[in-house]
């Protein structure tokens, strides 16, 4: 009966979405308002991530029955959305989404796909463990079409969508999935594993493959920092994330974050937020050259703030564990070839045996063609040598794999001190 009524009041007041390249010097503006619901951040934040558009200021304001945001947004080249198509596209997207409702029961997507078989995994990390797992995969007859893997805190977690190699369908025998599902567990489960490896079967459906990898290290309580010899590199305090949190008056719960800017960094904040079933009332984004500062009002779905030097610390520590899983850690590599069978071992077995250990992974194919991106370091989480990088290139291909980016190179932020401030006017940055 909620949903039923809760529909109605949304088709008597569709959202109202208003993209203005007027309205700010360097940024396109896009101003949304809509019924507000729980989650619908979330889903307009993901609209906006999902176009590859970079977030450089937010104003969050849904304090009542009303949702109303305004987000200033530029594309990879950092300049203003022109293109008309993709504006109406950008209109079309958030219109849409903001108007239907979404249950919270079915949060976890449902829906079969005949393309695919998504397997989701977690397990202890340990260096080659993606090159052992692709090992299985390929001896097994299947082969990875997409998938993306993030490691933190000594645990991994990967989404990895597969089909049989010989019909490029869906994997749907259940003897073969079991048998699967054995190998892998056997593979991801670690010799003093304190944790139990896990392996499972998902269909797709309207849950993000992102948003998933945050829910299953989140489950896998990944946030917990747990210091075992080997597994756990110490890292530098002041390039770690800055979390605080502060009850105010009217009952709400202040979180200030500072932190390098990155790309999807709000995505991560808000969708570790929602999955924790907090909502926010108020907020406020500002990236600058470096950092990013962010700005939240929130309380509890029950309504009541943080109440406790627990929660307290939990929720710092989950949002600390959402801005470093996506951090870009160590050499980016890109790998760009003809797609085949077996690719993917292939170059991760040359990875394995040269000693490189692969911190975060993005997978894709399309139209024949593989891209595939690597975060590497050392397997003691140290830069890589460059000698070793030239050898791999060499035997890869020069044209094939190729050196993107070193975040070990990058110079430090600067050091500034940020006090934090509501939509700009009660308090100065």
């Amino acid at each position: 009966m909620d949903d039923e009524y809760a529909k109605l009041i949304r088709r008597m007041n569709p959202p109202r979405v208003v993209i203005d390249n007027d309205a700010c010097e360097d940024a396109t503006v896009i101003q949304v308002d809509s019924v507000n619901k729980h989650g619908i951040l979330l889903e307009v934040v993901q609209v906006l991530t999902d176009m590859n558009l970079v977030i450089t200021k937010a104003y969050i304001s849904s304090d009542g029955v009303w949702f109303m945001d305004v987000f200033n947004v530029i594309d990879q080249d950092g300049k203003k959305i022109r293109d008309r198509e993709v504006i109406g596209y950008i209109q079309r997207r958030l219109e849409s989404n903001a108007s239907c409702f979404l249950s919270l029961r079915g949060s976890v997507g449902v829906m079969p796909s005949e393309e695919h078989t998504s397997i989701e995994l977690t397990g202890t990390d340990r260096p080659g463990l993606l090159s052992e797992v692709c090992a299985v995969l390929s001896d097994l007859h299947c082969n990875v079409v997409n998938a993306e893997i993030w490691t933190h805190n000594a645990r991994a977690a990967a989404v990895v969508h597969v089909t049989d190699d010989s019909t490029g369908c869906a994997i749907e025998d259940p003897k073969r999935l079991t048998t699967i599902k054995e190998l892998l567990c056997i593979v991801l489960k670690g010799n003093n594993d304190l944790k139990a490896a896990k392996m499972t079967l998902s269909p797709p459906g309207i849950t993000s493959r992102e948003r998933r990898l945050h829910q299953i290290m989140f489950a896998d309580r990944d946030y917990e920092r747990i210091e075992r010899a080997g597994l756990v590199r110490h890292k530098d305090e002041s390039s770690r994330p800055h979390v605080t949190v502060l009850n105010i008056e009217k009952d709400y719960s202040v979180i200030t974050m500072r932190a390098k800017d990155r790309p999807k960094l709000l995505f991560d904040i808000v969708c570790t937020l929602t999955d924790m079933e907090y909502v926010v009332f108020h907020g406020m984004v500002n990236t600058g050259r470096m950092e990013a500062y962010q700005e939240f009002y929130i309380r509890h779905i029950d309504g009541l703030p943080i109440s406790s030097d627990a929660e307290q610390e939990r929720v710092i520590q989950c949002l600390e564990a959402a801005i470093e899983r996506r951090a870009s850690e160590g050499l980016e590599l890109e790998l760009c070839t003809e797609d085949r069978v077996g690719l993917l071992s292939d170059i991760t077995r040359v990875f394995r045996e040269n000693s490189l250990c692969i911190r975060r992974a993005e997978i894709s194919t399309k139209g024949g063609k593989a891209k595939d991106t690597f975060y590497v370091t050392d397997v003691t989480g140290n830069p890589v040598d460059p000698k070793i990088i030239d050898s791999i290139c060499q035997q890869v291909g020069q044209t094939k794999l190729q050196v993107k980016h070193n975040s070990t190179l990058l110079p430090k932020p600067p050091q500034e001190t940020t006090m934090g401030y509501l939509f700009g006017n009660l308090f100065k940055a």
